[in-house]
């Protein structure tokens, strides 16, 4: 039996967490569905990513609500990936900020990266007809950008390129809470299709310099620990160079895509297979992970045609 494709097959609902991590520091979280992060300051509050419709992100406003009645004033994309931004408008916040790489990515891609996004997983853009158009930032940074939400410190920050080239991380010194985006995941498969993996590693290494004691993955739940925050932090690390390492190979022999995704999920299954995700991801990581070690050096733009071309390719 062919496998369904990507995820439109997954239609069960997860239940949803709001979890405190410091005075007016939450993380929503949904059994390994995208995160959002929400931090209150004097007077308003930032959301870290906002889910994929403006219908989904009335839930997380919601959870706001129950702990504030300061405003939005910020939202801040972690990167430029549909199922995480498209949401924004429902925050009405002052100031949407991005990375200039992430920018970038939303003038070359952002159109066909909706349409791909929306048929590779279905459920996660509910009323899809509620999105107004992409989002864009009206704040843009290029390294990084400290705000006082009053006396509390946030520091955002373009520390490398690892899941896509605009990747950023927000970091609170005092409180020592990292909200990592999609670099890093906890119990959730990477997503690779626009990544780069050799790169990927090297931002690890800088975000466990920050010796976070807390963590908000992208997908899988809040870490509240330092040596919890680690293992997410050196399992991802791990799954991308394990990856990498299996494509290597097969590039190496002259392999084809099909032989090279067949035999690196043989590999991996066996390590990685119960992560969230893993069968809906590895095709795209795959096809990636091969054009770079081919010497394609940026990722190529997925379309839902390719990306259904691609999957019948691999799965046939």
């Amino acid at each position: 039996m062919a496998k369904a494709f990507a995820s439109a097959g997954d239609l069960s609902r997860k239940k949803i967490s709001f979890d405190k991590l410091a005075d007016g520091v939450y993380a929503y979280t949904a059994e390994g569905d995208p995160n959002t992060g929400v931090i209150v300051g004097d007077d308003g509050v930032m959301v870290v990513d906002t889910q994929a419709t403006p219908a989904m992100a009335k839930d997380v406003l919601k959870h706001i609500r129950k702990v504030t009645k300061k405003p939005v004033k910020y939202v801040v994309l972690s990167h430029y990936h549909a199922v995480r931004v498209l949401g924004a408008s429902a925050y009405k916040a002052d100031y949407v900020i991005a990375s200039q790489p992430t920018l970038e990515l939303i003038k070359e891609r952002g159109a066909q990266d909706y349409k791909s996004e929306v048929e590779r997983f279905p459920r996660l853009f509910q009323d899809v007809g509620s999105i107004p158009d992409l989002t864009w930032p009206n704040m843009v940074l290029d390294d990084s950008l400290t705000i006082w939400m009053g006396d509390r410190e946030v520091r955002i920050m373009h520390l490398g390129r690892g899941h896509t080239k605009g990747d950023t991380v927000v970091w609170l010194p005092k409180e020592k809470v990292l909200f990592a985006g999609d670099l890093v995941e906890m119990g959730a498969t990477p997503y690779c299709g626009d990544a780069y993996l050799g790169d990927w590693p090297d931002t690890l290494d800088k975000l466990r310099a920050l010796q976070p004691k807390k963590l908000v993955p992208g997908r899988g739940a809040a870490l509240k620990s330092a040596p919890k925050s680690m293992a997410a932090i050196d399992s991802t690390a791990g799954f991308v160079t394990d990856m990498m390492r299996s494509v290597k190979r097969g590039v190496g022999k002259k392999q084809e895509l099909k032989q090279v995704f067949s035999s690196t999920h043989k590999s991996l299954s066996k390590k990685y297979g119960d992560w969230v995700i893993f069968e809906h991801c590895l095709p795209f990581n795959v096809s990636r992970a091969y054009d770079e070690a081919s010497g394609i050096a940026d990722p190529r733009i997925w379309t839902a045609a390719r990306d259904k071309r691609m999957w019948k390719d691999l799965q046939s």
